[in-house]
């Protein structure tokens, strides 16, 4: 009769794989990183071909011409209000604000002792500026016509900047404010207002016209790709810091010490 005492799990391998269990997921988020930054790649690249053939911007009349139905071109499907809406909206993703939030966050993560985050932000959304404005020199495509435009425009059209950088700060501030919350219901919510701001920001170009659909397809491709860049580099520099206990590090909220406190008796 066989001993079933040699075939009975030790002790030893629940911890072990708990641990496994922690690093699979750990390495799950990487690679759904890179699976991000592999598919805004070939998105964008894709929709920088489509737009240099004439016969495949028929999809952008489409959608200009179907949010715009009225006589008034300039005038955008919806009651009058929807407009000023849509334009209060479009400045969440403008540079003044952006900038302005990002100084705002950055304190923020020094007084929660993220200073590697806080350096990435400030990285990430000067990295995205620089994304913007040199890929629109690049491809210089011109704006929807002005007739359709119910805002004021400077640059070139492709791709949006307030679409890229909007998904730069939103996302890459979402993930990083994630680690702040112990409960996953909190980090849930965090990204899903994240997404939602990156997305009524650019739905909120093509309403007004201001860019064309693919314009904002593309920011956002390149913007979601960027912040996963941002993540990765996070990640790994964080990985090799913790090992070397160095400074910059992101620390851990205190939270035993303040409980300690708390429950400490008088």
């Amino acid at each position: 009769m066989r001993d079933r005492s040699r075939i009975m799990p030790t002790p030893n391998v629940i911890p072990f794989a708990r641990r496994a269990l922690a690093l699979a997921r750990t390495e799950i988020g990487a690679l759904a990183a890179l699976f991000i930054i592999a598919f805004g790649a070939l998105a964008f690249a894709d929709l920088a071909e489509d737009m240099r053939e004439p016969g495949e911007q028929v999809f952008d009349w489409r959608v200009l011409h179907a949010l715009h139905p009225y006589a008034d071109p300039a005038r955008p499907l919806g009651p009058p209000w929807a407009g000023i809406v849509a334009a209060d909206i479009t400045s969440l993703g403008s540079t003044a604000l952006l900038v302005l939030f990002a100084l705002i966050a950055v304190g923020l993560l020094l007084m929660l002792q993220k200073r590697l985050s806080a350096l990435l932000l400030v990285v990430g959304l000067a990295g995205g500026l620089a994304l913007s404005e040199g890929l629109k020199a690049v491809f210089e495509r011109e704006r929807p016509p002005l007739v359709y435009q119910s805002v004021h425009t400077l640059n070139a059209s492709f791709p949006s900047g307030h679409a890229l950088l909007s998904a730069v700060f939103y996302l890459s501030l979402g993930v990083m404010l994630t680690r702040a919350f112990p409960k996953r219901r909190l980090k849930a919510y965090v990204l899903g207002v994240a997404i939602l701001l990156t997305l009524l920001v650019g739905c909120s170009r093509i309403y007004l016209g201001a860019h064309w659909a693919s314009d904002v397809f593309a920011g956002w491709s390149v913007g979601a790709a960027w912040a996963m860049v941002l993540w990765l580099v996070s990640y790994a520099i964080a990985r090799r810091q913790q090992r070397h206990h160095a400074a910059l590090q992101d620390q851990a909220a205190p939270q035993a010490e303040a409980e300690t406190e708390i429950s400490a008796p008088a």
